[in-house]
């Protein structure tokens, strides 16, 4: 039975990161419409959870940045946590971590398979060991994740 599961859940995997993986065109695509300029401009959102830490999360797709903001002022409470690949690097608007999500990934969810679900701080613990069995394809889903604040560019 643990190995009809194993294999169910890697399937999955296999599904989101596909899914997240088209969102890039998609969002060129969108992008190079008249009139979507001042739309697909960044946004940037603190996000914590269960440890209470934050993280700042960069949003470039004009549906995810309305969508986050609808989460802050509590418009919505559809599709809260948030799911992206994460790249192992600092980034200036980020600078506390060793990694920063990848905003052209970026995805809302209400479940994620475990495969993908780690806490701020055990992410950046354990930061060497991402892209293995450690969130495959570098795909972080923090199940207790959510944005608290929008913040200015830096």
């Amino acid at each position: 039975m643990r190995r009809v599961f194993t294999k169910a859940a890697g399937l999955a995997a296999v599904g989101v990161l596909a899914f997240a993986a088209a969102q890039p065109a998609q969002a060129d695509a969108l992008s190079n419409q008249p009139g979507r300029a001042a739309a697909a401009s960044a946004a940037y959102f603190v996000m914590t959870d269960v440890t209470r830490e934050e993280f700042v999360v960069k949003l470039t797709k004009p549906g995810d940045i309305e969508h986050a903001r609808e989460l802050v002022s509590g418009e919505t409470t559809d599709r809260p946590h948030l799911a992206a690949r994460i790249l192992q690097r600092q980034s200036p608007y980020n600078p506390r971590w060793s990694f920063h999500t990848n905003p052209d990934t970026t995805e809302f969810f209400d479940q994620a398979f475990e495969v993908c679900d780690a806490t701020i701080p055990y992410v950046e613990d354990h930061l060497d060991e991402a892209g293995g069995p450690f969130l495959p394809g570098l795909l972080w889903c923090d199940w207790t994740s959510r944005l608290i604040r929008e913040v200015p560019a830096p």
